[in-house]
């Protein structure tokens, strides 16, 4: 191999690792469609302490220094998210998150006093070997975890081909559409939907930054729990605070590694946008017609398991 094959090799492999970092997991074939937000419900977040709800006002969830996207499902502080008949979502009862491979002592000792019971890894196994950003779960003592992959495709071909902002953003967009039309990433969804809804005790879910497949199981459990779509959305946002301070430093090392056009072609991967989430649910609205008829005929969700959902997440 001459000496330009072989530095060609050593950049995409660090910008396949440099990708999955950031969050990019998945292929699949563009699809037109667009979603309207203007008959979206606008009612504020949750959060308020609503004197007529049933639901315990907890403290707010703790701050992980080494799990960065690390939240609670039902909001981090207050009653919890509102939903549109008036409830709010129970607080300390699902927890979303970023890969957990890096987690310090001092934040597996704050993830035990929350009596986790049960965590849900979807990334694939590739992303879990990968020398750079992979790893197993560090977990507290006594908490089951369980791998239910949703399969990312070809991320050097996907370094050698994003070649601009504008498709980086087409790619996410994509990538949530898959989310509907991809039978086997379907399947993760079914069985991380109904692991949650059989378990017993706390329940956390994740992926690799805690934003695509992550954020799209949140928003099936707001669905199912009745929160109004503009909650969910701003729910989806806030991954990019969160993710902030980690993206930042990958952007600097995606600079160093390989240029400043490269990270600037690939910064909408690293983040969510409003407008990846309105994809899929685009998708949604093509092939079933709502959400509703996703999670029973696209997934094959029970009455019993969305109703064991729905009992679990509202107070």
């Amino acid at each position: 191999m001459s000496t330009r094959s072989r530095t060609l090799s050593t950049r995409t492999a660090r910008a396949a690792a440099l990708l999955v970092a950031g969050g990019l997991l998945f292929t699949a074939p563009a699809t037109a469609g667009a979603f309207d937000l203007s008959s979206i419900d606008t009612g504020s977040l949750g959060g308020s302490l609503d004197l007529g709800s049933s639901n315990p006002v907890l403290a707010p969830t703790p701050k992980l220094a080494s799990v960065s996207n690390f939240r609670d499902v039902a909001g981090n502080d207050g009653a919890g998210y509102a939903t549109a008949d008036g409830k709010h979502l129970k607080r300390g009862v699902v927890y979303r998150s970023n890969a957990l491979t890096a987690t310090s002592d001092a934040d597996k000792q704050t993830l035990a006093t929350l009596d986790l019971a049960d965590v849900y890894d979807l990334r694939g196994a590739n992303e879990i070997s990968n020398p750079f950003i992979g790893g197993q779960d560090k977990l507290p003592d006594g908490v089951a975890y369980k791998n239910i992959p949703v399969e990312f495709a070809d991320l050097i071909q996907l370094a050698q081909t994003i070649q601009s902002p504008e498709q980086a953003r087409q790619f996410m967009m994509d990538a949530n559409r898959s989310f509907v039309t991809d039978p086997q990433r379907r399947a993760g969804f079914t069985q991380v939907l109904s692991d949650i809804a059989a378990g017993d005790g706390v329940q956390l879910f994740h992926c690799t930054s805690g934003k695509d497949r992550t954020g799209w199981t949140t928003m099936l459990l707001h669905s199912i729990a009745g929160v109004p779509a503009a909650t969910t959305m701003s729910d989806y946002l806030l991954s990019n605070t969160y993710l902030q301070a980690t993206n930042e430093k990958t952007l600097a090392q995606i600079t160093a590694a390989l240029g400043p056009q490269v990270a600037t072609n690939l910064t909408p991967t690293l983040g969510v946008d409003a407008t990846y989430l309105e994809a899929g649910l685009a998708q949604i609205t093509a092939d079933y017609g709502s959400v509703s008829n996703y999670l029973t005929q696209g997934l094959g969700l029970s009455q019993d398991t969305i109703a064991a959902l729905k009992a679990k997440l509202v107070a």
